[in-house]
């Protein structure tokens, strides 16, 4: 009997046991958009009280909530509570997307203009366009942290830009247009021969033309008005024309000018020659990024060894001096453009070409001719200086710049249109100091 008591007194102490929480789910509709989101969040399951934490800093009460969300990506969590205050939670993933633009202070009419700005939330390999209104214009991937950069051409006023990815928009953005503004001439420049100054404004309502022409001191044309421009030169003499031409703009346009010189040149020039032609040449030169020492209007030494480089660079005879075919690849000429990219500043050398590019953040800034080794054996590869020495060495090799083994640019006494040297990089003595103070240690020399 006293067994069985203590036996019931045993069950009664027995704590019951713990109700599980209301069962509950959460949804969002819609899950994903474009920024301000509005997005429904609902609650269901057991009966119950809902509070919410909706992911952004705020709260909300109810089995059904509407929240805006701005760009980002958010998690929603309901907690269930109910009548017997058991609780039970459960969660949804918002995603809202936002898109940052910024574009060119001013944009050339037709020209390529950049546009950057960040998807948010970051997405690396998203692809976003660019629209001009309601044309889509480029596309582009985002890079790391959402960031992205298009380029896309410019239209006329007015025009909005967008860049969007899905759903998702930009901030509309207005570009001010700088007028396109065409110049060339017809006809060589050679002494006696028609040479014609034509102008043009781009589109024919986005400005005035004027047009102002120097020879010396002394204006010898002066036009105004019109959308298309042609002036006559006199070619009687060897001369340097200076040429101005201004777009007077139009409502919604921004002012335009360009600068430019024109030599009528007697073709054929050579060491000792003198005078404009060879002051126009030196100009032209000088314009395109090749060494030189003055332009003083004397064909010296410096001015027959930027136009071998000229020469090597276009593929024409390596004899240092100009005639009629020269002149002709002088005025379509552009900078050349390196091998290798990047930023900072490198050197490169091409045993193909003869010629040595200084190259500053992705850009040529210095050409002149080289000679390599006669044998083939300048190494090829990508090396680094790491030895100067200034003034004349036992071999003759002047301000050397050494960049693997006996191996340097440096200057000589002789340095043919043809690979002569023993195996360094010879360049004219004339510019030697020049590049030296150009190069600094570690810095990468590309021999090709």
């Amino acid at each position: 009997m006293r067994r069985a008591a203590i036996f019931l007194t045993a069950l009664v102490f027995v704590p019951a046991a713990h109700a599980s929480g209301p069962q509950v789910t959460a949804q969002a509709s819609p899950a994903t958009g474009a920024a301000p989101l509005t997005v429904t969040l609902t609650a269901g399951g057991d009966l119950a009280t809902y509070h919410w934490d909706l992911g952004d800093g705020t709260t909300a009460d109810g089995a059904v909530v509407q929240h805006v969300y701005p760009a980002g990506r958010f998690v929603a969590r309901v907690t269930a509570t109910s009548p017997t205050g058991e609780t039970g939670q459960a969660q949804v993933k918002i995603t809202s997307f936002g898109l940052s633009a910024t574009g060119p202070h001013v944009g050339g009419y037709q020209q390529r203009a950049r546009f950057h700005g960040r998807l948010i939330p970051a997405l690396k390999g998203a692809r976003i366009a660019l629209y001009r209104d309601s044309r889509r214009i480029a596309t582009a991937k985002t890079g790391r942290g959402g960031r992205y950069s298009i380029r896309g051409r410019i239209g006329a006023p007015g025009a909005q830009y967008t860049v969007r990815y899905g759903t998702a928009s930009s901030a509309p953005l207005t570009v001010p247009v700088r007028p396109g503004l065409d110049t060339s001439f017809a006809g060589s420049g050679q002494i006696g021969r028609r040479l014609v100054l034509i102008a043009r404004v781009r589109p024919s309502n986005a400005g005035a033309l004027t047009v102002r022409v120097w020879r010396g001191k002394r204006v010898v044309a002066n036009r105004s008005g019109g959308r298309r421009v042609k002036i006559r030169l006199g070619t009687g003499r060897a001369t340097t024309y200076r040429i101005r031409v201004t777009v007077t703009p139009a409502a919604g346009y921004v002012a335009n000018s360009r600068r430019l010189l024109r030599t009528v040149f007697v073709p054929d020039l050579r060491i000792g020659s003198r005078g404009p032609s060879v002051y126009g040449l030196e100009q032209r030169l000088h314009e395109l990024h090749l060494a030189l020492g003055a332009a003083d209007g004397y064909y010296g030494f410096d001015t027959a060894d930027a136009v071998v480089a000229f020469q090597k660079l276009h593929g024409l005879s390596r004899t240092g001096t100009t005639d009629a075919r020269f002149w002709r690849e002088l005025e379509v000429a552009h900078v050349p453009v390196p091998r290798f990219a990047g930023p900072g500043t490198h050197v490169e050398v091409s045993k193909e070409r003869q010629v040595l590019l200084f190259v500053r953040d992705g850009e040529v800034a210095l050409v002149l001719t080289v000679s390599t080794g006669a044998t083939g054996n300048t190494p090829v590869g990508l090396w680094h200086v790491y030895s100067k020495v200034p003034g004349f060495n036992a071999k003759e090799m002047y301000y050397s710049s050494f960049f693997i083994g006996g191996f340097a640019i440096h200057g000589y006494h002789s340095v043919p249109a043809y690979p002569a040297s023993h195996g360094c990089v010879r360049i004219p003595l004339w510019v030697a100091q020049r590049v030296y103070s150009l190069v600094d240690y570690g810095m990468a020399v590309y021999v090709y």
